[in-house]
């Protein structure tokens, strides 16, 4: 490994953020999931979180809308919400979803700087009702066009850049990051092992 590349490995691994993750629920087109991936990449979201309860599990992520983010991150599936929901309220704090109801916040409402989960629904239905119930509340991203949702990617992009920035406000990247909880193992999966 050249000492180029052992540098961006442990500069990206420096930003991991331990206590933002993504959760994509019944996305059935697998290159949304993989644009997903790459901006999570990109913001240091190291763990995404794909649930199927209508569909298969996902065994192919798009290479071309991904640039291989896959390999980068640790990607957990479930076919179930409740299991799915179990896991993640061991990791995070609260569990948003994206959902145009009443009661409805909007995204640059929310406090991104504790432990949060953000989950996306599907290209028709949304978010499923489990999910909803299953969260401590949903958000919108504000807009004032004819149509009231975007691409789950966009929205997904939109959505994580807020996330990014009120975290970057919060020193949380950098010298001062919040570590991964599994940085060691990524190090020796990434090829750093000491």
């Amino acid at each position: 490994m050249t000492p180029e590349r052992k540098h961006r490995i442990e500069n990206v691994l420096q930003n991991r953020q331990g206590n933002l993750t993504v959760v994509m629920e019944n996305v059935f087109d697998p290159h949304n999931i993989s644009a997903v991936m790459r901006t999570c990449d990109a913001v240091g979201i190291q763990d995404i979180y794909v649930l199927n309860t209508l569909i298969p599990p996902h065994k192919y992520f798009g290479v071309r809308s991904s640039s291989s983010a896959a390999k980068w991150l640790t990607v957990h599936q479930f076919g179930d919400a409740e299991t799915c929901f179990a896991d993640l309220r061991k990791k995070y704090d609260r569990i948003y979803t994206t959902h145009l109801g009443v009661g409805s916040v909007s995204v640059y409402d929310l406090d991104f700087t504790g432990r949060v989960a953000l989950v996306f629904g599907n290209e028709r239905e949304g978010v499923s009702e489990d999910a909803i119930r299953l969260s401590d509340g949903n958000f919108i991203i504000p807009q004032v066009g004819m149509i009231q949702s975007l691409n789950i990617s966009v929205a997904c992009a939109v959505t994580i850049y807020e996330a990014y920035r009120q975290k970057k406000n919060a020193g949380h990247y950098g010298q001062s990051a919040i570590s991964h909880p599994g940085g060691e193992a990524l190090k020796a999966a990434w090829g750093l092992a000491e």
